[in-house]
């Protein structure tokens, strides 16, 4: 009778407080929790939380300190209270990077940093997660530095360095090398190591995101400063102060120090290797190493060697061997992330001979996916070239061979097939005329040459881009005549007639009448020289070599010569009828011809987006990105 008449009395306890917390009664809230201790316990209605993990989660600082205060050492069980994913206070105020909240609660209890939850996420791993800097390194102080390891990982073998580069912290990643250098060469369940996660994100870096030109000025205009280890004070949030870091490319940076921490490092280091172990009694137990991704380290396997033991958690799939084989330095040239290859072959030039399942090395991969930047680093670099460059993948295929097929992969998507077909001309052209001719294989190993295989592959983005060519050449020609058709007219026509005693022009010595002479004059000869290029194109063979250069540049000298045509023939039409409107509107005469000319404006307008285009495509050397391309 008594349990249930103070059961009965702890639901009320819980209705008042969750009544309290719901109209910001905080003050109210801790009155509450003071006359009855026992509602720190106690899980709200609705919400299934405690009061203090709803009072963290307003970030109600004050009232975290006394509820926290109020607790005593015999009901310290009340800080482990979780909702329904097993998160405590203290992973909610990680979680959103309050330092404050973070010191009351572990002064009261400093073993909370290492508490899991449902997932085996501690507090520590939490803050990682979301990028939570300063309270990751408040947590990081606070724990025990023989327990550090064991609270940075969880179920499914990623550690806090695996997370925070997978969201792209590269502040935070930067100070966990500096912190937990293990963690460097480790690997998750599937044997990824965090140097080749960051090497799937081409984005991360500066060579493998498009930018436009005037991103590109603002790139390199911006000053940062390099990144610093930040040290740790073990203070008050009153004290709690370290060197802040500017916002900048914390990516590279963090690639340049995963550099340097594998210098330091033997050259036969290998990743220590997760394990799930399901009888351990704590989820967040170091996991023991095995052989099962022993090939998967910073280094290619061949430094060392070692026996497979049996894999506790079921056969290798053929794809987790493929993923074994792909090393950071294949990863980053077949992302194009030059920052990244250029370091690993600083710091170990054997990597330039590692090679995936399909016997692909760095120089077949950059080629294969069309990752310019990469392929010039390469063909720079000082190394002997022969066994490099001259590699051939399962197939028999050289690196000529790959650059003849066409992939859907393509970083220089452009608009326009005949353009898309010219980068694929000069990609090809490229990489054949970068080597001696004897570097390259004739045939692969179905006896078919490179040339083959790039007429076959381009054979469908040949037709459309002859018929995106003579589409073109049909429109602008159309404008091209009627221009030649008014230019003639207007040059044969001379305002003011002529004298009758000398048969000159009677208003020949007036600057408005030199200025339609002329631009008539200029419209004409534009135009027709315009006309002439886009038939060119219509009558042209349209074959695989013309669209390298001639092609495009007919089509970039016929535009230029129409837009020439279509700028003299407004000047010409304002210059004649400038005597018409001299005498009575001559200073609103500008403004009005502006107008009138705008219409015909629009199709130039419309028009320079394809010339600019056209014009980078044509004058550049070796196709690279393009800043339209969507990832």
């Amino acid at each position: 009778m008594a349990s249930g008449i103070e059961d009965e009395k702890l639901e009320d306890i819980k209705v008042k407080l969750f009544n309290c917390a719901m109209q910001s009664d905080w003050e109210g809230v801790v009155r509450i929790c003071e006359q009855h201790p026992s509602a720190h316990k106690a899980i709200m209605p609705a919400s299934g939380e405690t009061i203090l993990y709803m009072a963290v989660s307003d970030e109600e600082e004050k009232i975290v300190e006394e509820l926290v205060e109020q607790i005593s050492k015999s009901e310290l069980d009340a800080l482990k209270i979780g909702n329904e994913e097993g998160d405590t206070p203290l992973h909610l105020a990680a979680s959103i990077g309050n330092v404050q909240m973070c010191k009351c609660i572990t002064d009261k209890d400093r073993k909370l940093v290492g508490f899991p939850n449902s997932k085996a996420e501690t507090p520590l791993f939490l803050a990682a997660l979301r990028g939570q800097k300063d309270a990751f390194l408040f947590l990081h102080g606070m724990c025990e530095s023989s327990e550090r390891a064991n609270y940075c990982r969880r179920d499914d073998g990623r550690n806090i360095l695996h997370c925070v580069i997978d969201e792209e912290y590269f502040d935070l990643a930067f100070q966990i090398i500096h912190h937990y250098r293990d963690l460097v060469d480790s690997v998750d369940e599937n044997g990824l190591t965090p140097l080749r996660l960051l090497a799937s994100k081409p984005t991360a870096f500066r060579s493998g995101t498009p930018l436009s030109w005037f991103e590109r000025i603002i790139y390199h205009c911006v000053y940062v400063e390099d990144l610093k280890e930040e040290e740790l004070q073990q203070q008050s949030p009153q004290t709690f102060k370290r060197k802040r870091i500017l916002e900048g490319p914390e990516n590279y940076q963090t690639c340049m120090y995963f550099g340097d921490m594998i210098k330091t490092s033997a050259i036969t280091i290998f990743a220590p290797n997760y394990q799930k172990d399901d009888d351990a009694e704590n989820p967040n137990q170091g996991r023991k190493a095995t052989s099962e991704h022993q090939e998967t380290s910073i280094f290619p396997s061949k430094f060392c060697k070692c026996e497979d033991a049996e894999n506790p958690r079921g056969r290798k799939t053929t794809s987790e061997k493929q993923e074994k084989k792909n090393t950071p330095i294949l990863i980053a040239a077949k992302n194009g992330v030059k920052e990244m290859v250029e370091k690993i072959l600083e710091v170990n030039p054997v990597s330039i001979n590692d090679k995936n399942e399909e016997k692909k090395n760095v120089v077949l991969l950059a080629v294969e996916n069309r990752q310019p930047e990469v392929y010039e680093l390469l063909f720079k670099r000082k190394f002997r070239k022969d066994s490099v460059f001259r590699a051939v993948d399962n197939d028999g295929n050289s690196a000529l061979h790959l650059a003849a097929m066409l992939r859907n992969y393509q970083p220089w998507h452009i608009p326009g097939a005949a353009l898309q077909m010219q980068w694929e001309m000069k990609w090809y052209k490229y990489v054949k005329n970068s080597m001696p001719p004897h570097f390259f294989t004739r045939y692969n190993d179905k006896k078919r040459t490179p040339k083959e295989i790039f007429t076959e592959a381009h054979s469908e983005l040949l037709k459309k881009g002859g018929k995106w060519l003579n589409s073109t050449s049909s429109s602008c020609s159309v404008v091209a005549t009627l221009i030649a058709t008014v230019a003639f007219a207007t040059s044969a026509t001379v305002p003011g007639s002529f004298n009758e005693n000398n048969g000159k022009p009677n208003l020949a010595h007036q600057s408005a009448f030199n200025l339609f002479a002329v631009s008539s004059l200029i419209a004409l000869c534009f135009s027709v020289t315009s006309l002439v290029m886009f038939l060119a194109i219509l009558t042209s063979r349209h074959q695989e070599d013309d669209f390298h250069e001639e092609l495009p540049r007919k089509l970039l000298f016929g535009l230029t010569a129409l837009f020439i045509s279509i700028a003299a023939m407004l000047v010409s039409f304002c210059a004649g009828h400038f005597f018409v409107l001299k005498d009575e509107l001559k200073y609103a005469a500008l403004p009005v011809y502006a107008v009138t000319c705008l219409p015909i404006s629009f199709f130039a307008i419309a028009q320079f987006s394809l010339y600019f285009d056209l014009a980078w495509a044509t004058f550049r050397k070796v196709p690279q990105r393009s800043y339209k391309m969507a990832f």
